[in-house]
């Protein structure tokens, strides 16, 4: 298309969010189980969390969902329904060490496994019953958090039907 100039580049996710109805037991879990640094709480409606170079957003959907008073930021309602998921790197030491914190803060293990490319992910439930996984950046080809490109044998759609390798669980 002429005149159409080139799409730029996406460099990364800055922020993810998830959507829960108890921001207390968010907070234990997000900051407390998994050790995130708190940057700013709102009672009733939101506490963010630093990750790396990126942020976790955790919201309170009902409140998400209200318009913008006048002469506030006109960020739009936003906010979602169901179980949502995240995934946080974590190299192969870490996973195990991340596994035996959850393990010793009653956090129940859905599933700890081996993808067809060895990289292996550890599943578990918020308080509000979002899927929260840990994996090994490799498997998206990735070999650090803060960069990572799409492997050569990422999981595949077949992969995911046929499941994962049970190697850790």
């Amino acid at each position: 298309m002429s005149g159409v100039s080139a799409v730029p580049a996406v460099s990364g996710v800055l922020e993810s969010a998830v959507y829960v109805d108890d921001l207390d037991a968010a907070e234990a879990f997000y900051g407390g189980v998994l050790g995130l640094a708190r940057i700013v709480r709102v009672d009733g409606r939101h506490v963010f969390f630093r990750c790396g170079a990126g942020i976790v957003l955790v919201f309170v959907a009902a409140a998400t969902r209200v318009p913008p008073a006048e002469g506030a930021l006109p960020v739009p309602t936003h906010g979602a329904t169901g179980a949502g998921h995240i995934c946080f790197a974590m190299d192969a030491e870490g996973l195990s060490r991340m596994r035996d914190r959850l393990e010793a803060a009653s956090v129940p293990i859905e599933a700890d496994f081996a993808w067809p490319n060895g990289a292996r992910s550890v599943y578990v439930r918020d308080p509000a019953g979002n899927s929260i996984e840990f994996a090994e950046p490799r498997l998206w080809g990735g070999t650090n958090a803060s960069h990572s490109s799409v492997a050569e044998r990422a999981p595949t759609s077949q992969d995911l039907n046929d499941g994962p390798q049970n190697e850790n669980g």
